[in-house]
């Protein structure tokens, strides 16, 4: 699985670049400012692209960009279409970028892996990419850009408009996309320390251990 946030988007009557074949004289009304709505707030897609498969999801949030986020996002993937398609599966590979809530020094994001891979049984491998070469991330190239250019121009009036827009994006090569909103809590400030770290049953590889590692389902080899 390839993971990343997609860039927050302002909810309601924004501009959204790119162009879209509208009848003459009836250009879409959007407002002068970008201000984001005090009740609609932002949208936070963040999605899982499975790379064998050429299929993304995407749950769009409305609270906050955590890890806990991140990882409620692989959570509802597995859940949903991943241990359907993969019965027999024993690992999952999960490649993220460096930074962000999948980043390679966040602790809450290795806190939440763990319980991740103690409740499905998988052993989950990551591996970040270095600094600077998040754009090889193959979920930016192969799903946002494919969302992003299926929804310009379009204003994104509501989150289900955005759920909608999502799941709605294909490409020539099959890609699919399943989107779902998110309206869970996740809350920021929550700290761990190195100590809560160091006893996850967490097997650090020997090429850059702080890049790549294995969560293990329990604390055994």
């Amino acid at each position: 699985m390839s993971v990343d946030t997609k860039k927050k988007e302002n909810v309601g009557e924004f501009k959204n670049g790119g162009r879209e074949y509208r009848p003459t004289g009836t250009p879409e009304r959007v407002n002068v400012h970008d201000f984001p709505d005090k009740e609609l707030g932002k949208a936070i897609p963040y999605g899982s692209y499975d790379v064998s498969a050429n299929t993304g999801w995407v749950s769009v949030g409305t609270d906050h960009d955590t890890s806990a986020f991140a990882v409620a996002t692989l959570r509802s993937w597995w859940d949903t279409i991943g241990k359907a398609r993969y019965p027999h599966a024993g690992r999952l590979l999960v490649c993220a970028d460096g930074g962000g809530p999948n980043g390679s020094r966040v602790r809450a994001w290795k806190i939440e892996l763990a319980a991740f891979a103690a409740e499905t049984g998988l052993h989950v491998t990551v591996c970040h990419l270095p600094p600077g070469t998040s754009k090889w991330n193959r979920i930016e190239h192969r799903l946002f850009s494919q969302i992003t250019m299926n929804w310009r121009g379009r204003p994104l009036k509501t989150h289900q408009v955005i759920v909608d827009l999502v799941s709605n994006t294909t490409t020539a090569t099959g890609l699919t996309v399943h989107c779902v909103l998110d309206t869970g809590q996740y809350p920021t400030g929550i700290k761990y320390t190195k100590e809560d770290v160091d006893a996850l049953p967490i097997t650090r590889h020997d090429f850059h251990p702080d890049w790549n590692y294995t969560m293990r389902p329990c604390d055994t080899p």
